[in-house]
């Protein structure tokens, strides 16, 4: 396997495109905008050019990566000759069901289609296609580039060497692979989102503040980054749609979404990429800055 489409240019679908040039596949990637794609392209220089600052790749594999990436905002033309075909685009069922239609239609017999999705069910997805069998789930780490897991996820009909192929190739990527079964949330986002929802609670009843639910998270469980300037980094709109998923998945009341966390997202407060959530974020600034509705007043 050594012609890889990835659908998406965003942070994620970057990211994949990423590793996966680095790691000599070619790789086609896909967008609707020439404009999305030079973004995305841009992102990809900027991060392998910090791996040669950092010393973790040389200055020839930068060169041999960014020659085995081309672009196109052509779907058809993109994925015909992919063996893996990866969907990395805005997490909403509907687009995702309409994009597996069209790779469906397009791609080599034996390939094999992927999706990146952190919720959406595999299994609802591959149904759109003629062989749900080669449907799976690879669900990247963001930043792709630095973590290292790739939760692989079975959808109902996937095949047992379908799976094997995606274990083995993620190993190739220096990743390390997990399986797991297709339910709401898989198993990332079903533990990980309740507690980002959690703490939102949290500071929606007044319990603590925003640095304090941060610090004791951080500093008490170890936690590399708090709850609330995590789902900032996720972004507010995607833990609000992955718990609706988990909501209307299990119809369990205790994964419905804070209504803090709701009107956010309505407000267009979605964390990094708006510039404010639970915090604000200025372009060159590392600081980590309270969003002016979370500070105390003195």
């Amino acid at each position: 396997m050594k012609n890889i489409a990835v659908i998406g240019s965003g942070t994620m679908g970057n990211g994949i495109a990423h590793v996966f040039a680095q790691h000599g596949y070619k790789v086609s990637l896909i967008d609707i905008s020439e404009e999305a794609l030079k973004k995305g392209v841009t992102a990809i220089e900027k991060n392998l050019g910090r791996q040669v600052e950092k010393g973790t790749i040389t200055e020839e594999v930068r060169t041999t990566a960014l020659g085995n990436l081309t672009t196109t905002t052509f779907i058809k033309e993109g994925v015909a000759n992919a063996q893996l075909v990866i969907e990395a685009a805005t997490e909403n069922s509907d687009l995702k069901l309409k994009i597996f239609k069209e790779i469906d239609e397009s791609t080599l017999p034996e390939a094999i289609l992927a999706t990146n999705t952190s919720s959406i069910s595999i299994t609802k997805i591959a149904s759109v296609t003629k062989s749900p069998d080669k449907v799976i789930g690879m669900h990247f780490m963001n930043p792709v580039p630095i973590m290292k897991l790739v939760e692989v996820i079975r959808g109902y009909s996937t095949s047992d060497e379908v799976t094997k192929t995606i274990m083995d190739l993620s190993r190739a990527l220096n990743k390390v692979p997990v399986e797991v079964n297709d339910y709401p949330g898989f198993i990332a986002n079903r533990i990980l989102m309740p507690m980002i929802n959690e703490a939102i609670y949290s500071l929606y009843e007044g319990v603590a503040g925003v640095e304090e639910i941060d610090t004791v998270m951080k500093l008490g469980m170890a936690h590399p980054m708090g709850p609330l300037q995590l789902a900032d980094f996720i972004g507010l709109d995607v833990c609000l749609s992955i718990l609706n998923v988990l909501h209307d998945g299990f119809g369990n009341p205790k994964y419905a979404p804070c209504p803090l966390l709701v009107n956010m997202v309505q407000a267009g407060h979605k964390g990094v990429k708006t510039g404010s959530g639970f915090y604000k974020y200025t372009a060159g600034s590392k600081d980590l800055v309270l969003a002016d509705r979370f500070r105390k007043s003195s």
